[in-house]
């Protein structure tokens, strides 16, 4: 079975992770996995099986959904170029693989990344009320959007974001970490992650705790600048480190203690699944959809209530002074993570094509 896995770019980003882990999955599987972007450099590792076709080339217009339309259907006139399914993610590529897709007669999913409340713009509101009726299948990160898309589509499935990284042992749980609290984002992101609100509760929590941390990881130059200014106006900035970006946030989470994610909103946010799954001790908000997914309360972690800066400092105060609680969470967290291995989740996304395979 051929598969195109169809993005803008692979240059970083959850919903670019995504595709990553599932097409290698898939390849491993003996499927003919392609990715095919429009713009951008490649940042996660693909198995050698998968092939890489770069539609990069903008002869007409700016808009990268006009030019892939144009590239994309050149590529596809020829017959022998076309896959049996066709998996379009993030933004508004549907526009453009939609009506491409029932132009040559080829099955496709739309993959949504984020819940539909977090960006209902009209160009958006267009595209799933008029365009989705023709995909052959929806998927959506949470059940929270169930009811939504499936007034959109027939064929609406709940399929998470798999957990990027291996989940570690028990006994490397209780091994000595340092008294850091993190964060990680984009920092030019910094409204969406909600990084201003966290330089205020660190604020007061730090001060409070000075043997601690607050380590953010993520690039950024602009938002870098205005969280900085934030944490010299407040006190903090001898008390607040900004990692920049890296590519071992794995094993800076792995020598951490206490994650916490700040974001106003989320799909399914897999860096929680990363702290979880390196057996940190996890609190965060409970945004509109995600974390209430992945943790349950007072067992794996801590859900404060949305945006609720007084109840966060209450909560991360009770982390850092009660190691008991923080262990218990420790220890609960990689456990309960079997529901995003990317074996589960891969399955699901077999299934989902054979199915769409069998119905044409």
């Amino acid at each position: 079975m051929k598969i195109d896995f169809i993005i803008n770019k692979m240059s970083g980003g959850g919903a670019e992770r995504v595709v990553s882990l599932v097409a290698n999955y898939l390849n491993n599987k003996g499927y003919e996995i392609r990715i095919i972007t429009f713009q951008g450099s490649d940042k996660y590792e693909l198995d050698k099986g998968i092939k890489r076709i770069k539609l990069h080339k903008h002869p007409f217009f700016q808009s990268v959904v006009v030019n892939g339309f144009f590239g994309l259907s050149y590529f596809y006139r020829k017959k022998s170029n076309r896959p049996d399914i066709i998996s379009s993610h993030i933004n508004l590529l549907g526009y453009m693989t939609i009506p491409i897709a029932k132009i040559f007669n080829i099955k496709i999913i739309v993959s949504e990344h984020i819940n539909h409340s977090q960006n209902n713009s009209f160009s958006r509101r267009f595209l799933w009320n008029y365009l989705y009726s023709y995909s052959d299948a929806v998927t959506i990160l949470t059940n929270y959007d169930l009811e939504y898309f499936s007034k959109k589509n027939k064929n609406v499935l709940v399929m998470p974001n798999p957990c990027p990284f291996s989940i570690i042992k028990d006994a490397d749980i209780l091994r000595e970490r340092n008294k850091e609290i993190i964060a990680v984002g984009n920092l030019d992101r910094y409204f969406h992650k909600g990084f201003d609100n966290l330089i205020t509760i660190a604020s007061k929590v730090l001060i409070d705790n000075p043997n601690w941390k607050l380590r953010i990881v993520g690039g950024g130059d602009d938002g870098l600048k205005i969280l900085k200014n934030k944490s010299i106006e407040l006190g903090v900035e001898d008390k607040i480190i900004f990692n920049g970006f890296t590519s071992e946030v794995r094993e800076i989470m792995l020598n951490s203690e206490i994650f916490i994610l700040s974001s106003r909103f989320e799909g399914l946010p897999m860096v929680l699944m990363e702290a979880m799954s390196q057996g940190m001790c996890c609190i965060s908000y409970d945004c509109i959809s995600g974390p209430s997914d992945i943790i349950d309360t007072n067992i794996n972690g801590n859900l404060i209530e949305n945006q609720n800066i007084d109840k966060m400092i209450i909560g991360l105060n009770e982390l850092i002074q009660n190691n008991a609680l923080r262990q218990k969470f420790k220890k609960n967290a990689p456990r309960s993570l079997n529901k995003f291995s990317i074996e589960t989740i891969g399955s699901k996304w077999e299934k989902l094509l054979k199915e769409l395979v069998i119905k044409s």
